[in-house]
């Protein structure tokens, strides 16, 4: 007798054969950004890894030095140095430029006159090449001939002064990003539905506690991608910094040379580039990456539990 199978066993298997094709489709569509992802940020990463087990200089054969590379980076006082430099400018920028762009955000939103010229205004800095935006700001800046000393009649060393250096270079790179955080924070504060700020001010609540009270905590999902970016992108600032002070202002102590605006990607460049020493480059990329993803898992922690996605 011919073999019969029933409707009940046909299903399950045209079932699983759909869902076989639905997710080869899926993967076929999403192949080019799998191999972007892997080709461009994977391998990368693991490239460096490799290196910084390495000895090489660009033009010698590379060497394994085991973990070398490790106890001498870790014990070098200028990478220290690096490091407090970059926290110290992270913790300048990332506040100064998260509220100036939060205020930026609530006043164009307001629908008031020329709020369309100001929007695009504040876009322009972040849209420009920023080696050319440092290039424009070292002649600002400038001791003898600059704008900014001419207008304010006074010879002020913004960027050879060790104590100006640093504050003045903070203050280029939030002009620069204050565009970028407006944007979103704009995005954030037009999506939160009308009827619950109606309902608020029904309740009384002025426009000071409307905000800390009801725009404030809503806007959570925004401000945690804008401060993981924001971190993430200051973190790794190097071509302002580069056009600015180049490092400086060098300051000569006992221990040794250590540059004011010395940050951490600063410091990379110089160790691949400048001494050509690949291995302990790649040693400081890799304590660079460590310390963004702790920070980043640890501000994912915070607004985990504190962040509504739903404003139905």
């Amino acid at each position: 007798m011919p073999e019969t199978v029933s409707l009940g066993a046909a299903l399950p298997r045209r079932h699983r054969a759909s869902r076989r094709r639905n997710n080869a489709a899926a993967y076929s569509m999403l192949a080019p950004s799998l191999f972007g992802l892997a080709a461009f940020l994977v391998l990368p990463i693991l490239v460096v890894l490799w290196l910084s087990f390495q000895s090489w200089d660009l033009l010698s054969p590379i060497t394994p030095v085991g973990g070398a590379n490790y106890a001498d980076v870790l014990s070098d006082p200028t990478f220290y140095n690096s490091l407090a430099v970059t926290l110290f400018f992270v913790v300048i920028v990332i506040p100064v430029q998260t509220a100036l762009g939060m205020i930026a955000a609530s006043l164009l939103t307001r629908g008031l006159p020329g709020s369309l010229f100001f929007r695009t205004i504040y876009i322009l800095p972040w849209v420009c090449a920023p080696l050319a935006l440092g290039i424009v700001w070292r002649w600002i800046l400038a001791p003898s001939d600059g704008l900014l000393n001419d207008l304010i009649g006074s010879r002020i060393e913004w960027l050879a002064d060790p104590a100006l250096a640093l504050p003045s270079v903070a203050a280029v790179v939030v002009w620069s990003n204050v565009g970028y955080i407006t944007l979103f924070f704009m995005a954030g504060l037009l999506n939160i539905p009308q009827h619950i700020l109606d309902a608020a001010s029904i309740d009384g609540a002025g426009p000071i506690a409307t905000f800390f009270r009801i725009k404030l905590p809503l806007l959570r999902p925004t401000t945690f991608f804008v401060l993981v970016t924001s971190i993430i992108s200051v973190f790794q600032l190097f071509d302002q910094i580069y056009a600015l002070t180049g490092g400086g202002p060098f300051v000569v102590t006992d221990a040794g040379t250590y540059g004011r605006t010395d940050v951490v990607a600063s410091r990379i460049y110089s160790e691949a580039f400048a001494t050509f020493d690949l291995g302990r480059a790649a040693v400081m990329a890799v304590v660079l990456l460590v310390l963004l993803v702790v920070l980043t898992i640890g501000q994912q922690l915070y607004f985990g539990k504190r962040t509504t996605y739903d404003l139905s």
